[in-house]
């Protein structure tokens, strides 16, 4: 049973059963209870495919991420899967991993699924290369696209960010206001945010008349494992690169900060000084409890979900949101007993 076999039961055409399931006001009363008993009869009910069709919309928004089992990512996801429903939108998920040709895959996948719009969450998918960011402005010229803490002035693209970079000067500025000379920043990939970062980092230091020491702005290596990131800050010591503060671009990268500084029996904070980033559940589960920047995650992800339902509804949006992160002093930096 399909919307062509309805119209021809209730005798009536195929524009009127698709008023009568999209509830407009263009259909009498008595025509309106004549389709819907014969909807009922047959055990007929519209599929969101078909409805989306007769509206020129399928209510589903596409959302990227790399890795949904980052910590951060996934809590992005949760809370812009929940913002969706809230406003009638389905969501398709899909987990793209960092490689630039799985993105582009995944992108193709999601506009032949005619979804309304794109979200892209976290910062890794804007490439430091203009060239290799063309898939994303090809999308966004089919339907709009929300960067979720990355920003890319191409039309149909909007942003929302953090401001990365000025949370980041703030941390270090108050690491050097301690006494801290020798501030060790680990970043785990090249991307819009962790340039943003850096170069938060970099400006504490020219501000505070410190040279920048490139042996101390480190790339991490990509695991999951906290021994490794151990390991890591193990072989830097053997290259002799001290330091006795540690910024991480994210939770996990600090806490394996404070397993090193465990390891080697240095007071946390008196000896070294550590702050993470995201403020997520882990920096409560550390021992002791991990100094972090909240980067505001729920907020930048509701943001992003009324931002775009506006977009979608004609609405004139600025292209780019920016939300300011919060620095939360816990035992690892910054803390007086």
């Amino acid at each position: 049973m399909n919307i062509y076999d309805i119209s021809e039961k209730a005798g009536v055409s195929i524009a009127t059963v698709s008023r009568v399931i999209n509830g407009s006001e263009h259909v009498s009363e008595k025509t309106r209870e004549k389709v819907r008993a014969v909807m009922k009869e047959n055990g007929y009910t519209p599929n969101a495919f078909a409805r989306g069709l007769m509206l020129n919309t399928m209510h589903s928004i596409g959302i990227m991420c790399s890795d949904c089992s980052d910590a951060y990512l996934a809590n992005a996801v949760f809370y812009l899967e929940r913002e969706l429903r809230t406003c009638g939108y389905d969501s398709i998920l899909c987990c793209t991993g960092y490689e630039l040709e799985n993105k582009q895959q995944y992108m193709k996948l999601l506009t032949k699924k005619k979804v309304d719009a794109l979200i892209l969450a976290g910062s890794s998918f804007l490439d430091m290369k203009p060239k290799n960011n063309e898939y994303i402005a090809r999308a966004a010229k089919q339907m709009p696209v929300m960067l979720m803490n990355s920003s890319l002035r191409k039309p149909g693209i909007y942003s929302v960010v953090c401001d990365d970079s000025s949370a980041v000067e703030e941390a270090v500025s108050r690491l050097i206001g301690e006494g801290r000379r020798r501030i060790l920043f680990l970043y785990r990939a090249k991307s819009f945010s962790a340039a943003a970062k850096q170069n938060g980092y970099k400006n504490a230091l020219e501000r505070h008349d410190i040279p920048v020491d490139m042996s101390l702005i480190r790339q991490c290596p990509n695991t999951k494992h906290l021994y490794k990131v151990e390991a890591f800050l193990e072989e830097l010591r053997e290259e002799g690169v001290l330091f006795d503060a540690v910024l991480a671009s994210e939770d996990f990268w600090a806490i394996g900060a404070v397993k090193y500084a465990k390891a080697h029996d240095f007071r946390i904070p008196e000896d070294i000084s550590v702050v993470g980033y995201n403020n997520s559940q882990l920096a409560q589960c550390c021992d002791p409890e991990l100094t972090t920047i909240d980067n505001k995650v729920e907020e930048m992800s509701i943001l992003t979900v009324q931002t775009l339902m506006k977009v979608l509804e004609g609405e004139k949006v600025a292209r780019t949101t920016t939300v300011r992160p919060e620095l939360v002093v816990r035992e690892t930096a910054f803390y007086e007993k």
